[in-house]
């Protein structure tokens, strides 16, 4: 299963808005999840996110509390964001335990746990960069157990709902004359040196999916592309995407780099991709996209699929 997408929780939308029933949840029972500037808190020198009980942030203001879910056992789980706390205050919430990136360990965290870690982090971002309303500019205030924002201004009161950005993520593909399949991966300037992956971009308004597909590796490679189909997506809230996975056959071959998209792109076989993490004889040393992504995914995917 794909990472951050096994949501084990009941995330109880249909009874969040209720207010008593909200501070119900929050029991001694109650797990909370901290978020200090999109990090998460983890047992120290492990890959265990931390939970905390409820008389541990008790002192803190949990009406800014977001509702992530709750368990098979009915018990409540919150995200908290800490990143205004000054340093006393988290080191006191913070022993035997540090804020890291959650993809920094990846795979290695508990799937239910590192869904629950994404989701807050990404409800805590929207959070953050939503303080202040679209319309008229006053200040927005929680609601809905951290599940939306409605705007303190008694003449507009507008409410705002949190935001994902559709992402088309795929493996173009393509039979060359020498009866070998290829597929086309790319990298940007950024990357660590010598890594390759799927080739992204978001969904423009008014656009299916499948045409952004096209578009983006159009405009990034300058391949032409038919046969587009979905294969699996994967919530991506670093900060705030979802990334819909596909594959496509090109009906060209000629790569034209657009310099300000990609920095490099190229055509690789199964074998020449099977030699990734070794050096070459170009003196270059290859590598496949992080495992915890649906870019890896859908490589894997194109690697199982042999004729």
């Amino acid at each position: 299963m794909l990472n951050y997408s096994h949501m084990a929780l009941d995330r109880a939308s249909n009874l969040r808005k209720d207010p008593a029933w909200l501070s119900a949840k929050r029991n001694e029972q109650a797990q909370w999840l901290l978020v200090h500037n999109n990090r998460t808190l983890f047992n120290l020198g492990s890959v265990t996110v931390t939970f905390l009980s409820q008389s541990t942030v008790s002192h803190l203001d949990l009406n800014q509390g977001i509702f992530l879910g709750r368990d098979e056992q009915n018990i409540g789980y919150f995200a908290l964001d800490v990143s205004e706390l000054d340093e006393a205050d988290l080191v006191a919430l913070t022993q035997d335990a540090e804020f890291m990136d959650i993809r920094r360990y990846g795979v290695q965290v508990d799937l239910a746990h590192g869904s629950m870690a994404a989701l807050a982090r990404g409800l805590c971002y929207w959070h953050a960069t939503h303080r202040f309303c679209g319309r008229c500019g006053t200040q927005n205030e929680l609601v809905e157990a951290g599940h939306s924002r409605l705007c303190t201004n008694p003449h507009c009161k507008h409410q705002t709902f949190p935001r994902t950005d559709p992402a088309v993520i795929m493996v173009v593909t393509r039979k060359f004359a020498d009866g070998i399949e290829r597929c086309l991966l790319g990298r940007q300037a950024t990357w660590a040196p010598g890594m390759f992956s799927s080739l992204a971009g978001f969904v423009d308004p008014g656009e299916t999916l499948e045409q952004a597909v096209a578009r983006e590796v159009m405009e990034e490679a300058g391949i032409v592309v038919e046969n587009v189909q979905y294969i699996a997506s994967q919530p991506w809230p670093f900060p705030s995407s979802i990334m819909l996975g596909f594959i496509a056959e090109a009906v060209t071959e000629n790569i034209q780099v657009d310099k300000d998209e990609l920095d490099d792109a190229r055509w690789f076989s199964r074998d020449e991709l099977s030699q990734f993490g070794y050096w070459h004889e170009e003196g270059e040393h290859l590598k496949l996209p992080r495992t915890d992504s649906i870019s890896r995914y859908l490589i894997n995917y194109w690697l199982d699929k042999k004729d």
